[in-house]
């Protein structure tokens, strides 16, 4: 099914005017929906009730109001609510252009796509590739469903993404939970980094990952269509959360795990710090040394022999 755009907008770029469509760049297909059944089997409807009386409200009997004291609210009409919304606009207008990276993604709100509509091939192009070739995004003001928001406008590959930013008060700060920083000996920094680089991959590549829970929810309707009962898999017992371990055996251990993994031949590459470190450092080695290899393949033949 070919994507439909949910509006048409014009990007201003100084005194160039671009015409855009919009498009979502994300979907919540990915939900297992499951419904509310009464045991008669039939769909539940949800119902509003007065706390006051206990009596079901009618939606359209509704007012929204907002509480300033415990119990005490100011009502607000339709149309006075609708005067406070900013009032809709099509145009997006560019503000500032700052380096990419110095947008941290816990900002991230929503993300969108954004194709040039007609005449707009040229600008779109010429905006793409300026911010490719200058590592800056651009940051724009758009009004939308009532809402000023603030939006990145960020080059990729194919066309432009359009972010939807948070606000500063909608974001969290790590600061508020007091994190104790605890200083770590140069040994276990050394160990950690070449964990890390026997894990490195040159890009994130989203088709490597699965959603497993959907595949096994949708598993078990299946299961449950054909008459069959849904077991429940088995969890993982939890670590001990005051259990005392030897940080330095447990690296030590995550190395020879992962050095035992087949991973692909590639070019040489020069030493890392990393790399120094493992010469540095005595970590257990997973493959046989080469004098046990010979010695093994030597008594192969004997072993063959006595077997006969």
């Amino acid at each position: 099914m070919p994507a439909r755009s949910i509006a048409s907008l014009s990007l201003s770029f100084g005194l160039v005017s671009i015409p855009v469509k919009l498009y979502s760049a994300t979907e919540s297909a990915s939900d297992v929906r499951f419904n509310l059944l009464a045991p008669d089997g039939a769909r539940v409807k949800q119902q509003y009730v007065s706390d006051a009386t206990g009596e079901v409200v009618e939606r359209s009997a509704m007012k929204k109001g907002y509480e300033f004291e415990k119990g005490r609210y100011v009502v607000f009409t339709g149309d006075e609510l609708k005067a406070l919304e900013e009032g809709a606009s099509h145009v997006v207008e560019i503000v500032s252009f700052v380096p990419e990276k110095s947008v941290d993604p816990i900002f991230y709100d929503k993300a969108y796509f954004i194709a040039p509509d007609k005449r707009g091939g040229k600008p779109y192009s010429l905006l793409q590739q300026a911010l490719a070739q200058s590592g800056r995004c651009a940051l724009a003001k758009w009004s939308y469903k009532g809402k000023t928001r603030v939006v990145q406008v960020r080059p990729a590959e194919d066309g432009m993404v359009f972010q939807q930013l948070l606000f500063a008060d909608e974001v969290r700060s790590l600061k508020d939970l007091n994190i104790e920083h605890v200083s770590v000996s140069d040994a276990e920094l050394k160990l950690a980094l070449q964990i890390i680089e026997q894990g490195t991959e040159d890009a994130y590549d989203a088709a490597a990952y699965e959603d497993e829970e959907k595949k096994r929810i949708l598993a078990a309707i299946d299961r449950k269509i054909e008459g069959k009962e849904v077991v429940s898999p088995q969890a993982e017992e939890p670590a001990a959360g005051g259990e005392v371990i030897d940080l330095m055996e447990a690296l030590r251990a995550s190395l020879a795990k992962t050095s035992a993994k087949p991973k692909a031949a590639g070019p040489a590459k020069r030493k890392t710090a990393a790399a120094e470190a493992e010469e540095a450092i005595d970590v257990p080695k997973v493959r046989k040394p080469a004098a046990r290899a010979q010695k093994v393949a030597a008594e192969a033949p004997a072993r063959t022999r006595a077997r006969k």
